[in-house]
């Protein structure tokens, strides 16, 4: 019979436990967040990403760059369809405020051109990491997906002149005759004849990008960036470069993806002039995140 004695202190004790905490949520719940500023709260929750929305792609490109981009749309006879080309046509995507993209096709008799535009908007749904370190790890995986290779202008100290890397001056090779290194890269001309020899006999991609150009990290483009450059070789079908562009900013992450197909088996999409292109899209798109 004495513990009776005891349950009216317990029973005390347990109402000012539970009056302490009805800052809270309920007993073993989440606290309330609709209070930042209480100090009851042992952990803070990860900064969120800057961007909470994405901007629609099919607008954001304008008009001028998808003439410079897709030649030939300005020559299209049917102003229906060509209103149509310069609209594009959206990506599926099942949840726009993660994720949107815009296609465009434009058929010429000297080329099809394909350009993508994609945002990719990423949440982290850890509450200590935040949407700016996540949004790192996804671009690092792509980075890791592209397999850029080492920079070629940075030799290591005991290396020793050669150009193996494909210049066209092997010592090997240097007196071997230089007609086939004589148009590696200095005229579209040369370049398209010779790459396209290189392309048709089964050559790697070296072949036909001109030195500097190589898929490469690139500077002063959102917080980090790089280029990827992708030429096929596929004797069984017309050859087509693929040139890609993908940032960072905060949370967000762009790819530009730009496409040529040449109507003619013989013919080498001009790597230098894709490139540029891209980039210059690419720079226009972080600077409009930025405004």
């Amino acid at each position: 019979m004495q513990r009776k004695a005891y349950v009216p202190g317990v029973a005390a004790l347990i109402a000012a436990l539970l009056a302490g905490c009805t800052g809270g949520g309920a007993l073993g719940g989440e606290p309330d967040d609709s209070k930042p500023g209480d100090s009851g709260s042992s952990t803070s929750a990860a900064e969120p990403g800057k961007y909470r929305t994405l901007p629609e792609p099919c607008g954001e490109v304008d008009r001028g760059t998808l003439d410079s981009m897709l030649p030939g749309i300005e020559e299209m006879p049917d102003e229906e369809q060509q209103e149509k080309a310069y609209e594009g046509v959206p990506t599926v995507t099942y949840d726009t405020d993660r994720r949107v993209g815009c296609r465009w096709k434009v058929e010429s008799s000297d080329a099809t051109h394909h350009l993508l535009v994609d945002f990719e908007r990423v949440v982290s749904y850890d509450t200590a990491v935040s949407d700016d370190t996540r949004a790192t790890e996804v671009y690092s995986s792509k980075v890791q997906k592209a397999d850029l290779p080492e920079p070629s202008g940075t030799p290591t100290a005991d290396a020793e002149p050669s150009d193996s890397a494909g210049t066209g001056t092997d010592a090997g090779e240097s007196d071997k005759g230089d007609g086939k290194g004589d148009g590696k890269g200095d005229g579209k001309g040369d370049e398209k004849g010779d790459a396209g020899d290189s392309a048709s006999s089964g050559a790697p991609e070296e072949a036909v990008t001109p030195l500097g150009l190589e898929p490469r990290v690139l500077d002063d483009l959102g917080d980090e960036a790089f280029l990827d450059d992708a030429f096929s070789t596929s004797a069984s079908a017309t050859r087509h470069r693929t040139v890609t562009v993908v940032f960072r900013t905060s949370n967000v992450i762009v790819t530009v993806e730009y496409d040529e197909q040449p109507g003619r088996r013989t013919d080498i999409p001009d790597s230098k002039e894709m490139q540029d292109k891209a980039q210059e899209l690419a720079g226009m798109l972080a600077d409009r995140f930025d405004e």
